[in-house]
Order: C-alpha cells, then sequence, then structure tokens
C-alpha cells in the first residue's frame, strides 16, 4: 500500500495509521490490516476497472445483511476510486478458530437470514459479482426462470465462449426450464449471501459468526446450503442447527446438485478445466 494512499485514508479515518500489514486469503484483491493507536480497519485494494463497482455492490449488500439484524456482518465504511481500480474500508474483525458452539450459532443465524421477510420476487435491484464475474440479478417472479436466465445460462454461454464447454455440451434453455420446474419446489425468495464457502465468513474472538464478501440477492435458500457442502461442508453442528429452524423438503439432495452446478461452472470460467469433469457429471445426471 502506498503512502499517497494511507495518507488519503487517515483523511477518511480521523486518525493516524502506524502499521499497515498485508492480509493472505484473497484471491481477487489485495488486503490489509490498518492500526491507528487505539483501533483496526480491514482495506481491500484492487486495480482492476471493475473494482469500484465490485466494491460498491459489496458495501451495499453488507448494509443490506447488517439491516437484517440477523446475522452480523462488517460494518462498511469507505468505497472509492483510487488510480485505476478501488479499494473498500470497512470494520476489522478479529477471529478465532470456530468451535461446535460457535458452528452451531452460526447455522441457526444463517438459518434466521433465510426467513426474515423480502420482497416477493427473486433477484435483487442491482447486478453484482460471483468472484470477480457479473452476476446478473434481474428480478423474476418465477424461481424457475431466474435460476436458469440468470444463474445457469449466462455461466454456460461464458464456458461456452470460452472454449471450455462444447454446444453438445450444454443444454437447450427449454430442457433446463422443464427439468428445474420438476425438481423445484413452491419457493418463497430468502435474502441469501450467495458465495458461501469457508472462506467468507468469519468467527469473532466473541463466538459471534460474521459473513463477510457476499454475492447476495434473494432467491432458495438451499442454494446457501448447497455452497457450504461444495469444498467439504460446515460440519454437522451447523447443520443440525440449521435443521432446527428450517426442516428440509423432499427433493433436496438433487437440488443440492443443480445448486452446486452453478458455483462449479463459475469456478470452471475462473479457473480453468480442472472443474469440468465435475461440471460434465452434474449435467449429464440431470440434463
Amino acid at each position: 500500500m502506498d503512502k499517497e494512499l494511507i495518507e488519503h485514508l487517515n483523511y477518511i479515518l480521523c486518525t493516524k495509521i502506524e502499521r499497515v500489514s498485508p492480509l493472505s486469503g484473497g484471491d481477487i484483491s489485495r488486503a490489509f490490516l490498518l492500526e491507528s493507536e487505539n483501533e483496526r480497519f480491514f482495506c481491500k485494494l484492487n486495480a482492476e476497472k471493475m473494482a469500484l463497482s465490485m466494491f460498491t455492490a459489496e458495501k451495499n449488500a453488507l448494509h443490506a445483511l447488517l439491516k437484517t439484524g440477523a446475522i452480523a456482518a462488517p460494518q462498511p465504511f469507505q468505497v472509492e476510486p483510487y488510480k485505476d481500480g478501488a479499494f473498500i474500508l470497512m470494520e476489522y474483525i478479529e477471529s478465532k478458530r470456530a468451535n461446535i458452539e460457535d458452528m452451531a450459532l452460526f447455522g441457526r443465524q444463517l438459518a434466521k437470514l433465510h426467513q426474515a421477510s423480502v420482497k416477493n420476487e427473486f433477484g435483487l435491484e442491482e447486478d453484482n459479482f460471483i468472484g470477480s464475474l457479473p452476476q446478473s440479478n434481474k428480478k423474476h417472479l418465477d424461481w424457475t426462470t431466474f435460476y436458469v436466465e440468470e444463474r445457469m445460462l449466462p455461466q454456460l454461454k461464458l464456458a461456452f465462449d470460452k472454449g471450455l464447454l462444447g454446444k453438445d455440451e450444454i443444454p437447450s434453455e427449454d430442457t433446463m426450464m422443464v427439468v428445474c420446474t420438476d425438481m423445484f419446489p413452491e419457493v418463497f425468495p430468502s435474502l441469501l449471501h450467495g458465495d458461501l464457502w469457508s472462506g467468507n465468513y468469519l468467527i469473532s474472538n466473541h463466538g459471534t459468526p460474521f459473513l463477510i464478501d457476499p454475492a447476495i440477492y434473494r432467491g432458495h435458500y438451499e442454494v446457501d446450503i448447497a455452497m457450504t457442502k461444495l469444498f467439504g461442508g460446515f460440519g454437522d453442528s451447523f447443520y443440525r442447527a440449521y435443521r432446527e429452524v428450517i426442516s428440509p423438503e423432499p427433493g433436496e439432495n438433487e437440488r443440492t446438485d443443480l445448486y452446486k452446478l452453478y458455483y462449479l461452472l463459475v469456478h470452471l470460467n475462473l479457473f480453468g478445466n480442472s472443474y469440468k469433469p465435475a461440471v460434465k457429471r452434474i449435467l449429464a445426471a440431470y440434463f
């Protein structure tokens, strides 16, 4: 982090930053811990042109999560352009390794988020990002239409355009609509984190779960649960506690595959062919 930006952050924070420490864990942006005499702050910096849009969407998403009162998220302070990119400044959360009780609390609070009252439509007022890829949130009254048109089709088209999937490997929109209509129950919108893998939550030193790096929209709550299971799962205490609040519905295991498919396509488009076998397995199984 250069001296010019540090001086600007001093002005924003009305304090003097005495120490800047790089943090690990981000694939897209550089992250830093900023320390003054009495406070700590978190800053992400990205040099890409889409950074301002990406960080603005993140700030809005954190505010939306906080507004529900169901679960904690870091308080965002400022988003600004910087040189060719942008930065986001927010509350720093001192975190610890999660224990069984922490994960049970996380499960209950995530379920409360999924039960929070939201508008009776799927999508969001603005588009955002999934990783560094654009994520369309055009609103629909029907969940199947939203999932096929705003989630599956854009990622399948991108995979085709990048030469990662052939035309014969991609089901038609009509086929996807028929399959999803048959498999999806009557769905009521829930506010979703949207990218809920193990790197996108923290447990504070006080045992409070925090959601970070959201890609929010209103959708089927099972999507968040499917994402938690994509890379190993969150542990039995998390799922038991979640199920105490929201019981599973028939057909969830099959829908979990279809919801994982979206994230596998995202990973295919971001990281390449190592994700293609998993994508092809689900496409072949359901379409």
